[in-house]
């Protein structure tokens, strides 16, 4: 199951630095807009602790994570969705991905030059998620107008496609993400063809910088204004050290914590965004083991038992009968999928069962 989440941003926030940090790959940093200026893609592992304790019980040869896909798109500016800067070219790279991590910087440094002036993380979220609307806006409207002329032959498709919109471009007019708009579940699947931006799930990844001011530790008026706006609109968020994390990327697993205590850094943000992305996808994993490999397998949460089988093979899905199942604790205690067995903790379940994230199957 392929996933990405585009990075995205004001120019100098530091997108570029997480992805570095994210995928280890190299891309162009510097200190000035749109150094970036193709998307570079990045395949992440999502960190599962479930997964590494699978595999040291079956001993297996291979042990295989779940993924997401990071896309590191150049900076947006006000304006991007009339052209500025590299606007169109963006707004369709963003458009290809899943979901979207919004990159807030929370640290002033002169050094680092910010496009408005002055680091105000509320007015640069303003900024970015107007950009998205107004772009959204000028696609629905043309596509509203398309489908109400198209509407007058009844063709029902076209005619819910009309029906979404109507409710959809009211919104947009108002500054309102798609997202906000509440929609069943028939409207919803309909408006998710329609890739809008402001449809996609929205996660806030804010950037603080080790060693400089950052807008939280000050808790002045700037990280007030951004608290009442993150807790009304109910955004989903996590806190990074993007400078930090680029640099632990080379130090080894059992190195880490060591530095991340002489740096004052007690968690690690990378893991923090890679699940927060997980979740902001709505995806689970299930597990399958054995002593050739352990593998943990992406699915969409209340996928049934054949759904999540396709995910391995089509032909688990077109011809499913039925599967073993076991939770992944119930199965380490047993220390074995024979003793779980022979103890009869192995259930077998038919088509109808929605897979349960940790279920090894």
């Amino acid at each position: 199951m392929s996933l990405s989440i585009g990075i995205v941003g004001l120019p100098n926030v530091g997108k570029s630095t997480l992805f570095n940090a994210l995928t280890k790959k190299g891309v162009l940093i510097a200190n000035y807009p749109f150094a970036t200026i193709d998307p570079s893609v990045g395949v992440v592992a999502v960190p599962d602790h479930r997964l590494d304790a699978l595999s040291k019980m079956s001993g297996s040869t291979k042990t295989i994570p779940a993924a997401v896909e990071f896309v590191d798109i150049a900076g947006l500016v006000k304006g991007a969705s009339e052209g500025e800067g590299l606007g169109n070219q963006f707004l369709t790279n963003i458009r290809q991905t899943d979901a979207i991590a919004e990159v807030v910087r929370l640290f002033d440094d002169e050094d680092i030059h910010h496009v408005a002036g002055q680091v105000d993380p509320r007015h640069d979220i303003e900024i970015i998620d107007m950009e998205l609307v107004l772009a959204d806006l000028q696609t629905a409207e043309k596509m509203l107008e398309r489908a109400e002329r198209d509407s007058k032959g009844n063709d029902k498709d076209i005619v819910a496609q009309r029906d979404v919109l109507r409710k959809l471009v009211p919104a947009l007019q108002n500054g309102k993400a798609a997202r906000t708009v509440a929609l069943d579940e028939k409207e919803a699947l309909t408006a998710k063809a329609f890739q809008f931006l402001t449809m996609k799930p929205l996660l806030y990844v804010l950037n603080r910088k080790a060693g400089v001011v950052n807008v939280d530790a000050e808790n002045g008026p700037r990280w007030r204004e951004l608290q009442v706006y993150l807790e009304e609109s109910g955004a989903a968020y996590c806190f990074v050290d993007a400078g930090i994390e680029n640099e632990l990327s080379d130090v080894h697993n059992d190195e880490k914590m060591d530095f991340r205590r002489e740096l004052g850094v007690a968690e690690d943000g990378l893991d923090a965004l890679i699940k927060a992305g997980y979740r902001l996808l709505d995806l689970i994993s299930f597990f399958t083991t054995g002593e050739k490999e352990t593998r943990a397998w992406t699915i969409l949460r209340g996928s049934t038992a054949p759904v999540a089988g396709a995910a391995i093979h089509s032909d688990f899905r077109d011809k499913f009968i039925r599967a073993e199942v076991i939770g992944w604790e119930t199965l380490l205690a047993a220390g074995s999928q024979s003793k779980a067995r022979d103890k009869g903790q192995l259930r077998i379940e038919g088509k109808e069962y929605v897979v349960q994230d940790g279920d090894v199957m």
